[in-house]
């Protein structure tokens, strides 16, 4: 009597969990801190303690993250040991700033760049919008490079482009794993990989 093989036992893919998450950035050299996530049940939409939140699970926990964000591996452990459902908020304008673009223009000009095999560097789908991690111009002189991450229109510098957003100093963006209200995931469209951040102002001309 010939004998059936046993079925190969596939393992399951393990989503990894915030705090490995956090602890691969913070090897990149990336700080993140804590922040709220929504709520799928109960009259708030939010886990932070306002009532009416307006912007549900896409801000930090406290007032003072942009001094708490830190790549501390030990600090970052105990934060989400104790809050395993906090989402990701990566402060921008240390080690990158983010271009942050709605999803159909992000989509078109990530398919140019890879046809014209222009290196995107990281890339997050955010819901509606799509989020490019850039190397961050520091503080430069000119403050009119500079303008803020809650403004839909553009400067006049790049008025050709309505909706984006440069996510620079004194600012944050939500990060993967991170989840939207709607229960969608906060992904990589491209991952980081520990090459160098494409310069912002070569991957600008590519959204303009």
């Amino acid at each position: 009597m010939v004998g059936v093989p046993l079925a190969r036992r596939t393992k399951k893919r393990t989503r990894p969990t915030r705090i490995d998450t956090v602890l691969q950035y913070a090897a990149l050299g990336w700080a993140s801190v804590p922040g709220a996530h929504p709520l799928r049940r109960g009259a708030r939409a939010c886990s932070c303690d306002r009532i009416g939140c307006p912007d549900p699970g896409a801000h930090p926990l406290s007032p003072a993250w942009s001094l708490q964000a830190t790549t501390d591996t030990a600090q970052l452990t105990r934060w989400w040991q104790r809050e395993p459902e906090a989402n990701v908020i990566l402060p921008t304008g240390r080690v990158f700033d983010v271009f942050d673009v709605p999803l159909t223009a992000g989509l078109s000009a990530l398919a140019r760049m890879d046809a014209a095999d222009f290196p995107s560097g990281p890339v997050a789908s955010n819901g509606d919008r799509v989020l490019f991690y850039v190397a961050t111009r520091g503080n430069p002189e000119d403050e009119d490079e500079w303008w803020s991450c809650s403004l839909d229109v553009a400067p006049t510098t790049i008025d050709d482009t309505p909706g984006l957003r440069w996510h620079c100093r004194d600012s944050f963006v939500l990060a993967p794993p991170s989840t939207l209200p709607t229960g969608q995931p906060v992904s990589w469209l491209r991952p980081p990989d520990g090459r160098p951040l494409p310069d912002p102002l070569r991957l600008l001309d590519w959204l303009v």
